[in-house]
């Protein structure tokens, strides 16, 4: 069974080395495929020069930045061609750890998502408003949606390939980080298999965030919408 993990990269020539370096030393079976948005930074140069040495490494280079949802919906596609069965999904500026995902491949779920608020989950470090906004917008969504889920914004997951095919992943509709509510809600209205598995979600050490107050806006309207429509 190949597992592909999908890694959205802008502006992270500090950490496409190191995580790779990391994933494989969790299990050099993997394979990553790096999805660059044309970074300033040179990221994905970097990202050549590693595949110059490892042919488990892949990237998609993409002309420029179009938001989370087409690089990961790009990411999804392309893996798919490289004949994933299971795709896991992550950051990579390390606030998901690579150790955790073995814990996830290793369920078998058609959706496994690492989540900061079921029993074990932990975000050491935030501050206490950081928490307590980030928790409230759960309980938010939850109540709109009516999705059971602690974590529904969690975005360090593993798919099954069939799992996403089943639920047509291409037709998601959001462009940003509102992305992961929408594809945990479509997979829970198409009733697939969804396990929620603690992890520890820390900040990022290097590079900058790209999170913003536009983000938590974009996930509120979202939720609005997803309760009064059915989107697919």
């Amino acid at each position: 069974m190949k597992t592909i993990i999908v890694i959205p990269t802008y502006d992270e020539k500090d950490n496409v080395a190191p995580m790779a370096e990391a994933l494989f030393g969790v299990d050099n079976s993997l394979e990553i495929l790096f999805v660059d948005d044309n970074s300033p930074d040179g990221t994905g140069e970097v990202i050549e020069e590693l595949i110059k040495n490892n042919s488990r490494i892949h990237c998609l280079h993409r002309e420029k930045k179009e938001g989370l949802a087409k690089a990961y919906l790009a990411g999804f596609k392309r893996a798919i061609e490289l004949g994933a069965d299971k795709i896991i999904q992550m950051d990579c500026d390390f606030s998901h750890n690579p150790k955790d995902v073995k814990r996830l491949v290793s369920e078998d779920s058609d959706l496994v998502i690492g989540s900061r608020y079921v029993k074990g989950g932990a975000t050491p470090g935030w501050p206490f408003k950081r928490r307590l906004i980030s928790r409230m917008g759960g309980v938010f969504i939850r109540v709109v949606t009516g999705m059971p889920l602690k974590d529904p914004t969690g975005g360090f997951k593993c798919w099954k390939v069939s799992a996403l095919k089943a639920m047509k992943y291409e037709t998601i509709e959001s462009s940003g980080y509102s992305f992961q509510l929408e594809m945990n809600h479509r997979a829970w209205k198409t009733g697939l298999k969804i396990m929620e598995i603690p992890i520890s979600f820390t900040d990022r050490v290097k590079g900058y965030s790209k999170i913003s107050t536009a983000v938590a806006i974009e996930s509120i309207k979202i939720a609005l919408k997803l309760r009064r429509f059915r989107i697919f």
